[in-house]
């Protein structure tokens, strides 16, 4: 296990941001320990895959500061940020459905590391050994996303960004997914997660936002949340 260090992987100060016209983040001040999990929650429209996009660069801020491992990163393109350390897992499985499952994870591997790569996620996730000369495309829903989950091995991220990974999978899925996620923090990366399993994205993280119309209503412990009424007022708590 990590032991708590004092340092961020990510750091918001002042963030504005949108599209075209449309101001959806207004002024998120937030931050991910280094070697931790932060849990990002809301209800839908709250802002929480703008923010992760945002911190991406797929999305431009408008004001603020945003920085990586104390590097600032503010108006770097989503090239330069991967190459820093940001991987980025988006919602909706991003992999190349006519490419072979080989294929796919071939292009993540940085040079050199094409075997450690592999032998790494068919580790995690066997069945994608099974899989390796199948078009992704063709596989399950959950075997898709463990292939999109495989990104977190590319590079060796100071920060990892996930957006509903567990969206539309079975159970048991779910837990070879969130069992997953935690063996990649343990190893050292720092995730922001967003995550429809509010019960299994607190459980997995140390700290925890709550986002209300592009804004955070809530920052502290996921224990402290259980106490407050932030929970029942903007995650559908009873």
């Amino acid at each position: 296990m990590n032991t708590t260090v004092e340092t961020n992987s990510l750091e918001l100060v002042g963030v504005t941001s949108g599209y075209g016209t449309t101001t959806i983040l207004r002024n998120i001040d937030l931050t991910v320990p280094a070697g931790s999990v932060t849990a990002l929650l809301g209800s839908n429209g709250a802002g929480k895959s703008t923010l992760l996009k945002t911190v991406s660069g797929l999305v431009h801020s408008t004001q603020g500061t945003i920085r990586l491992g104390g590097e600032e990163i503010t108006n770097l393109p989503t090239n330069r940020r991967a190459q820093k350390g940001l991987c980025h897992i988006p919602e909706g499985r991003a992999i190349f459905r006519h490419l072979t499952v080989r294929e796919n994870l071939l292009l993540q591997a940085g040079p050199g590391h094409e075997d450690e790569l592999l032998a790494r996620c068919t580790e995690a996730f066997p069945i994608l050994g099974q899989r390796l000369n199948q078009r992704a495309g063709s596989m399950s829903g959950g075997q898709q996303q463990m292939l999109a989950m495989c990104r977190a091995y590319a590079h060796n991220p100071k920060l990892i960004l996930v957006d509903e990974a567990s969206l539309g999978l079975a159970p048991i899925l779910v837990d070879e997914i969130f069992h997953f996620l935690r063996q990649v923090a343990d190893e050292g990366a720092a995730l922001l997660i967003v995550d429809q399993f509010i019960t299994r994205a607190l459980a997995l993280a140390s700290k925890v936002y709550v986002m209300n119309r592009g804004e955070i209503v809530f920052t502290g412990k996921p224990s402290d949340l259980e106490n407050d009424d932030v929970f029942r007022r903007y995650l559908g708590g009873d």
